[in-house]
């Protein structure tokens, strides 16, 4: 039945197989891990924790108990300032001795009989309330007299008997994380000894399983081996046998699949080589009409090579008279960007002189206001020397003089400012003439730009027609020799039917040396 079995369902189940090995292996040791680390964890988190928060208790009620000592040393040689200092060290360390007292008595304490505890309890309260605390009180208020009373006789023995009690408890706490730590490394021991032996079965499981694959795997893959080295040796003539329906079986079957085919092919080939034969004779004869063809063929691409080589010539010069050609219309292009730039300063310094000649109008405008007030003034003038008689008839001549001059003075500013609207008139044609020479420019300019353009377009389709020209050239060029090499291939194709005919014949030999079933066949 194994045999029918799929290579994959066979290594499936010895894969189930060796994954059930693991598995359980590794659940023993995780078993045995787990169960060490809630040992571990125990004594770690209850056990530790509850001896080191009592250790702590007792060695700070100590140390408070050694400072209080060293205070009333202080307060008696007269030093209070350092006393004081002592007694507050005092006080905190008895707060952190009332800290872990407190932590210890929230924690869980496991294998201590509830009487130790009680008792320890009770000896805690009794040493903080009857003699710490009190001992607290008769320091802060002076009182040494009842602070040696207590110090002296009461607190001693207190101390003793919560030493001895928590010395108890300790020793309870220890003894049970020992007693976890014994388990755990019996339970560890007992989990090595079950893994070895799973791992020992592991081990026979698979040296079974290596035989029982050698049988359904390893010795059919030999055999096919040996099939595949016969056939390749040219022996057709064993039989091939399947033996199962699995991938092996599958194989076989593929084998002797292979082995009619090749069989069948090889009286193929044989009968081919009749035919290659024939074919071989008709191509040699092709061949020669196919060389007379191909040197006609390579004279012509000569003529046609040489015709190309002077049509590339001429191609390139004109692309370099075209490169030329552009190169002036950039020229021009910058000579008229630069005349369009003084045509707009020349229309520049023109408003410029029209602003100015506006100004002066506006000045001589003042002119004539201050001329005809000067006539106005000149003739009150003399209307007033009139009235005076005799008295004002000089001031009367003297202001006909101002009064004339005043005439004068306006009708030379009218004159000026007739001729400087003429000027302004005259400016601002020259301005728009100047502006519409300008506009000419621009558009020369644009002009030129275009030329420039459609010479550099000019220019690079020459440059790529010569490039295209160029590489016609190389490819007739290539056509010759691709045609010139055809020819010495025709010749060898030639050589190469009558070398077919040839191995031909050495085909049959081998072919010949292929063994079927029934004997030589060929």
């Amino acid at each position: 039945m194994l045999h029918n079995w799929s290579i994959r369902t066979t290594l499936t189940a010895v894969g189930l197989i060796l994954v059930a090995l693991a598995a359980a292996v590794g659940g023993l040791g995780l078993y045995a891990l787990n169960h060490a680390s809630r040992s571990l964890d125990e004594i770690a988190h209850v056990d530790l924790p509850a001896i080191h928060t009592l250790d702590d208790t007792a060695a700070h009620l100590l140390r408070a108990r050694v400072a209080l000592d060293r205070f009333r040393t202080l307060t008696e040689a007269g030093n209070s300032a350092d006393a004081a200092k002592v007694l507050d060290r005092a006080q905190e360390l008895f707060a952190k001795s009332n800290q872990n007292w407190q932590a210890f008595q929230a924690l869980p304490k496991p294998g201590v009989e509830q009487a130790l505890v009680d008792e320890l309890t009770a000896r805690y309260t009794t040493i903080v309330k009857e003699g710490v605390e009190p001992e607290f009180a008769a320091a802060r208020a002076g009182d040494m007299a009842a602070y040696h009373a207590i110090a002296d006789t009461k607190i001693s023995p207190m101390f003793v008997a919560f030493d001895q009690t928590a010395a108890g408890v300790i020793a309870s706490l220890q003894k049970r994380a020992e007693e976890r730590q014994t388990a755990t490394q019996s339970q560890i021991s007992l989990m090595v000894a079950l893994i070895a032996a799973g791992i020992a079965v592991a081990f026979v499981v698979v040296i079974a399983i290596r035989f029982a694959l050698r049988g359904l795997i390893v010795k059919p893959l030999e055999d096919a081996i040996a099939h595949f080295e016969r056939i390749a040796g040219g022996d057709l003539t064993q039989p091939v046998n399947v033996f199962s329906t699995n991938e092996i079986g599958r194989l076989f079957g593929g084998i002797k699949r292979m082995q009619d085919a090749v069989t069948a092919m090889v009286q193929a080939v044989h009968r081919g080589t009749e035919s290659i034969d024939v074919g071989a004779r008709e191509i040699s004869t092709g061949n020669t009409d196919l060389s007379q063809r191909t040197e006609e063929q390579a004279a012509s691409l000569q003529e046609t090579a040489s015709s190309m080589e002077q049509l590339t010539g001429t191609v390139r010069q004109n692309a370099e008279n075209a490169r030329q050609a552009s190169q002036l219309a950039v020229n021009a292009s910058d000579i008229a960007m630069q005349g369009g730039e003084v045509v707009g300063q020349v229309v520049s310094t023109m408003q410029d002189i029209a602003a100015s000649s506006g100004k002066v109008v506006d000045i001589i405008g003042t002119i004539e206001g201050i001329a005809f007030q000067t006539n106005i003034l000149a003739l009150n003038a003399a209307v007033e020397a009139a009235r005076a008689g005799e008295q004002g008839r000089g001031f009367a001549v003297v202001a006909g003089e101002v009064r004339s001059l005043a005439q004068r003075s306006a009708s030379a500013a009218k004159e000026i400012k007739q001729l400087i609207g003429d000027s302004a008139e005259k400016v601002e044609s020259g301005s728009a003439l100047v502006a519409r020479a300008g506009s000419t420019m621009d558009e020369i300019v644009q002009a030129v730009r275009r030329v420039t353009d459609i010479m550099g377009e000019i220019s690079a389709a020459s440059d790529e027609q010569s490039t295209g020209i160029e590489q016609v050239n190389r490819a007739v060029g290539q056509m010759d020799s691709v045609t010139q090499q055809n020819a010495a291939l025709v010749e060898q194709a030639a050589a190469a039917a009558a070398s077919l005919e040839e191995q031909t014949r050495q085909m049959k030999a081998v072919v010949s040396a292929w063994r079927v079933a029934g004997g030589i066949a060929l």
